[in-house]
């Protein structure tokens, strides 16, 4: 079994976001590698996973050194927004840059008439 197997199984079973450390603690003795580091060869597994295939990948990082499962953030995504604010949607709103439980608001862009009402 390859590396990033063993990382999608443990990240299916998380639901959550998880750090590289978290991963290789929880995959112990299943992680194919022999290496002294096994967090830098997940983390440079993962990376190149993402990097190579981009928005293909089922992998996504959520901030540095966690990633999570992409099907898990387009899940919370696709949600209503009426219902409790869970760790998934924590995930995808800071993905998108904005704060869990708010509907993103587009502003219209400023106009002449904005700046010269404003110095009245």
């Amino acid at each position: 079994m390859s590396t990033l197997a063993v990382v999608e199984q443990i990240l299916r079973e998380s639901k959550v976001p998880m750090s590289v450390r978290e991963i290789v603690e929880r995959a112990g003795p299943t992680l194919p590698t022999k290496s002294k580091t096994p967090d830098t060869v997940v983390a440079r597994d993962l990376s190149m996973d993402i990097k190579k295939k981009g928005e293909d990948s089922i992998f996504i990082r959520t901030s540095p050194g966690r990633y999570t499962m992409r099907a898990h953030v387009v899940a919370a995504e696709s949600t209503e927004q009426t219902r409790p604010i869970e760790t998934t949607d924590v995930v995808a709103a800071s993905i998108r840059g904005e704060r869990a439980g708010t509907k993103s608001v587009k502003q219209r862009p400023a106009t002449q008439d904005d700046s010269h009402s404003a110095s009245v």
